[in-house]
C-alpha cells in the first residue's frame, strides 16, 4: 500500500463493482463513454462479442471489448465479474489521459477516481458502518494507513477502539491489536470502561491495549482477570500484568503457576521474569524446585530472564541429584548465552545419560541448551 496510486485506483475498481444498482444501465453508459458508434453498443448489449471481431482496433478497444465481456456476464448469470471491472477504472484513466475529449464522458460514467489517500481513508472509515465483510476489510487497511503515518487513519482507529459497545468485537479486537500505531492518553477513559465489561468477549484485548499503553490506573481491573472463568483471559491479565512490570502483582501472579491451563502456567512465569526484582525471582526458584508440575520448561525460561546473576546457581543446580532439575538447568543457561554456562552445559551434553520424568535425557537438554546459546550469540555479534 506504499504506492499511493495504485491504491487508489485498487479502491475504484472495487467501487465501481460494489456500487452498481443498474449494472446493465451503468455498462451501457460507459461503452457509450468510449465514442464507439450506437451498432457497436447495441451489438455489445446484446452480447453478441462476434458482431466485434472485426471493428477497427483503436485506444478504446480494450475499455470497450471490457465493459462488453462484463456486459454479457451480467446478461447471461447475473454475477458482475470482480477481476474484470477492477480493470475498467484504470483502463479509463489512461485512455482519459490519451483522448481528452472523451475523458469528461468516462468520468461521467464511471465517476472520478478518488484524489488520493485522505479519499481512501475517509472511504474507508464510511465503510466501518457497512456490513461486516467490509468492515473487516476497511479495519485493515485503516490500520495500514495508520503503519504509513496517516493522521486521519489513526484518528478513525480512535474512534474504533473508544467505545467497546458499539463496535463489532472482531473490528474492535483487530483494532486493540494495534494500538501501539494509534493509542493515547484520551482512550484511557473508554479502554477502563471496556475491561470492567468483563464478559465482553474482548475483555482480553482490553487488558492487554492498556497495558501496551502504559495505562497503571487498569492495574486492579486486570488483576481481577487473573479470576476470570475463560483461560485465555487468565493468560492475556497475566501477560498484560507483565508489560506493566507492576511490581505488586507478583503475589497474585505466584498463585497463577499453579492454573490448570498450562498457558496461564507459563504466561505466570514469564510475566514473573519480566517484572524482575528479588521476589518474582524467589517464587520462580521455589516453583522450580518443588517440581509441582513435571512441565517446568516456562519456569527455567523465566529464571533465565533475570540474566547474569542467576548464571552461577543454575550453574550449581547442574549438579543436582534430580535428572530433572539438572535438565531444567540446561535451558535455563543456554537462554542466558552467558560464557560461564558453556562448559558446564559441554560437560553435561557428553557425560550425562540420565532420564527425566519425561523420559529425555539430561544430554539432550544440555545439548538444546548449547544450541540456543550459540544461536542467541551469533544473533547478538551480527547486530
Amino acid at each position: 500500500m506504499t504506492d499511493h496510486r495504485d491504491a487508489v485506483l485498487r479502491l475504484w475498481g472495487r467501487q465501481l463493482y460494489e456500487r452498481q444498482r443498474e449494472p446493465l444501465a451503468w455498462a451501457e453508459a460507459v461503452l457509450e463513454a468510449t465514442g464507439r458508434p450506437p451498432t457497436a453498443v447495441t451489438a455489445a448489449m446484446s452480447g453478441r462479442l462476434d458482431a466485434l471481431a472485426d471493428s477497427p482496433w483503436d485506444r478504446a478497444q480494450l475499455l470497450f471489448r471490457t465493459v462488453a465481456k462484463l456486459a454479457a456476464n451480467l446478461q447471461g448469470d447475473g454475477l458482475y465479474d470482480a477481476d474484470v471491472g477492477t480493470r475498467i477504472g484504470p483502463l479509463a484513466l489512461r485512455l482519459g489521459e490519451l483522448e481528452p475529449p472523451i475523458a469528461g464522458p468516462l468520468g461521467d460514467a464511471l465517476g472520478h477516481p478518488p484524489d488520493g489517500p485522505a479519499s481512501l481513508v475517509t472511504v474507508h472509515a464510511a465503510e466501518l458502518s457497512s456490513n461486516r465483510a467490509v468492515r473487516l476489510r476497511a479495519i485493515d487497511a485503516l490500520l495500514e494507513w495508520a503503519e504509513l503515518g496517516h493522521p486521519q487513519a489513526r484518528a478513525a482507529l480512535s474512534e474504533v477502539a473508544s467505545d467497546h459497545r458499539t463496535q463489532d468485537v472482531t473490528v474492535w479486537t483487530k483494532a486493540l491489536n494495534r494500538i501501539a500505531l494509534f493509542g493515547d492518553a484520551p482512550l484511557e477513559p473508554g479502554l477502563l470502561r471496556a475491561l470492567a465489561d468483563t464478559g465482553h468477549r474482548g475483555v482480553r484485548w482490553s487488558a492487554l491495549a492498556c497495558a501496551e499503553l502504559g495505562f497503571h490506573r487498569a492495574v486492579p481491573l486486570i488483576t481481577a482477570l487473573l479470576e476470570h472463568p475463560d483461560p485465555m483471559v487468565r493468560e492475556g491479565a497475566c501477560e498484560a500484568l507483565g508489560l506493566l512490570e507492576e511490581q505488586a502483582a507478583v503475589p497474585v501472579l505466584t498463585a497463577r503457576l499453579d492454573d490448570e491451563s498450562s498457558w496461564v502456567r507459563s504466561r505466570a512465569a514469564m510475566a514473573l521474569g519480566q517484572i524482575g526484582g528479588d521476589q518474582a525471582l524467589a517464587v520462580l526458584w521455589q516453583a522450580m524446585l518443588e517440581r509441582r508440575n513435571p512441565k517446568a520448561n516456562h519456569l527455567a525460561s523465566a529464571i533465565a530472564a533475570f540474566g547474569p546473576p542467576v548464571v552461577d546457581d543454575l550453574i550449581a543446580l547442574t549438579t543436582d541429584p534430580d535428572p530433572d532439575l539438572r535438565a531444567l538447568a540446561c535451558r535455563a543457561l543456554g537462554s542466558t548465552a552467558d560464557d560461564r554456562a558453556l562448559p558446564a552445559l559441554e560437560h553435561l551434553a557428553a557425560h550425562d545419560l540420565a532420564r527425566t520424568t519425561l523420559g529425555g535425557l539430561v544430554a539432550t537438554a544440555a545439548k538444546q541448551g548449547l544450541r540456543t546459546a550459540h544461536r542467541i550469540r551469533a544473533r547478538t555479534a551480527s547486530t
